[in-house]
């Protein structure tokens, strides 16, 4: 199983060019069932979960190819995918594929669209909450479809296909907007989802959809309303740049100091973020190449946060920003409300000598002069960056193990730091 070791110490000096966003490919490829003409997507980044989802789709008789990039790009601009579900030939998602990755179960809102049937496993992810299907189930029933769950299975039948309704979610899901998004688009009549996500990730698969043919208003507002169309056709469309990982280097660069070029990043998908960051003393500009971050040898300035669905501070950044404030001069309390399970990283950040107290949805951190570098372990995805990040600041070096969960979110992480002056590397096992 392979490890990053990193000498941390260094300042990150360069450019950094930002992905696509997986936040966003993920549920883009999941699109392409609803129509049997070809979706490209552009700006696809290399990781494991994209790997894995196309693997899912083939299952179901999506045929896919893969082109790199294109002459005059830089070496780590994304990829070209273009899917073709010219016929489903299996409208059954098995356990041993969606148990791999969480986001697989949102086939379920473009299977029983296009055809009135669908068998999907409840799923797995990441150890970082029990995030119940519950919104899925409640808004395809809203739709017409009927429900069972057999042997561990989400059983969806919609004979006469699914019809618009008024869908309210109790609270926000971006998963379960997704997802009956997907579905209300060839449903019949008119669908209002009430409470929806209004993350920039459900702005880019509304784009992509109308692109497709779909009739849809109000993305990015908490109420999306479908007109519901016969057939999609196919579209190209190019996936956003990843706020998540935008927001992660942009951290390591306050962390260690220096200047980097987040380039093609975009300030407005992150702007509670960046925010944030600056109140911690990082100064950061705007420019039309990206995001330019910046710290010199002044100290990081403690900041309270807590996490809240979009446009507030992500939930997916707070293990970065929780190895940001270990060494911030005083104590700052970061505050969960998204997933219940997100502290898990707060025992290995102590092994760095992070200096952590948590009391129920809240962690108090008080800030150390000094980290030294450690042995540690990733428990998921984000939180084996927060682990990357603190170890590029600590003193010594630092190993980090069981980094396949780096490699479901993050491309090529150790090549674009390395480029920027990080003393870092990837070990195979």
């Amino acid at each position: 199983m392979d490890s990053i070791r990193i000498t941390g110490g260094n300042e990150l000096h360069g450019v950094i060019p930002i992905s696509g966003a997986k936040n966003a490919a993920l549920p883009l490829m999941i699109a392409a069932l609803l129509t049997d003409e070809t979706l490209t997507l552009s700006n696809v980044p290399r990781l494991r979960d994209v790997a894995q989802l196309s693997h899912i789709l083939s299952n179901h008789g999506v045929d896919y190819a893969v082109n790199g990039k294109r002459n005059g790009q830089h070496a780590l601009a994304g990829q070209t995918i273009s899917l073709t579900a010219r016929e489903i030939v299996d409208t059954t998602a098995p356990y041993e594929l969606v148990s791999k990755m969480r986001a697989s179960f949102w086939v379920i809102g473009p299977m029983v669209a296009r055809m009135h049937e669908a068998r999907v496993s409840l799923p797995g992810g990441c150890a970082i909450g029990t995030r119940p299907v519950d919104f899925f189930i409640e808004g395809l029933t809203a739709l017409g479809a009927e429900i069972e769950i057999e042997g561990g299975y989400v059983v969806v039948r919609a004979p006469g296909g699914l019809k618009g309704a008024r869908v309210e979610f109790p609270k926000v899901s971006v998963g379960a907007t997704h997802t009956i998004m997907m579905a209300a688009t060839l449903a019949d009549g008119e669908t209002e989802i009430v409470n929806a996500a209004r993350e920039p990730e459900v702005v880019d698969l509304a784009k992509c959809l109308r692109a497709m043919g779909a009739q849809i208003e109000g993305e990015g507002t908490s109420v999306i309303r479908i007109q519901g169309v016969k057939r999609l056709h196919g579209a190209h469309h190019a996936v956003l740049p990843d706020r998540i990982e935008t927001g992660t280097y942009a951290m390591a660069v306050a962390m260690t100091g220096g200047d980097v070029l987040l380039q093609g990043a975009r300030g407005d998908l992150l702007d509670t973020a960046l925010e944030t960051l600056r109140q911690t003393g990082a100064q950061i500009t705007e420019t039309a190449e990206g995001i330019k971050v910046y710290r010199n040898g002044n100290g990081i300035q403690p900041v309270d946060v807590t996490t809240e669905p979009f446009p507030g501070f992500p939930t997916d950044l707070q293990a970065q920003f929780m190895a940001l404030m270990t060494m911030a001069g005083g104590s700052s309390r970061i505050t969960e409300t998204i997933f219940e399970n997100r502290f898990m990283h707060v025992q290995e950040l102590a092994r760095l000598g992070a200096q952590i107290h948590v009391d129920g949805h809240t962690a108090t951190v008080d800030g150390v002069s000094t980290l030294r570098g450690a042995p540690v372990m990733a428990t998921d995805l984000r939180a084996s960056v927060s682990l990357v990040i603190a170890g590029l600041a600590a003193k010594g070096e630092t190993t980090v193990s069981r980094v396949y969960h780096l490699d479901r979110g993050f491309e090529r992480l150790e090549d674009k730091l390395t480029h920027c002056g990080a003393n870092i590397q990837r070990i195979s096992a």
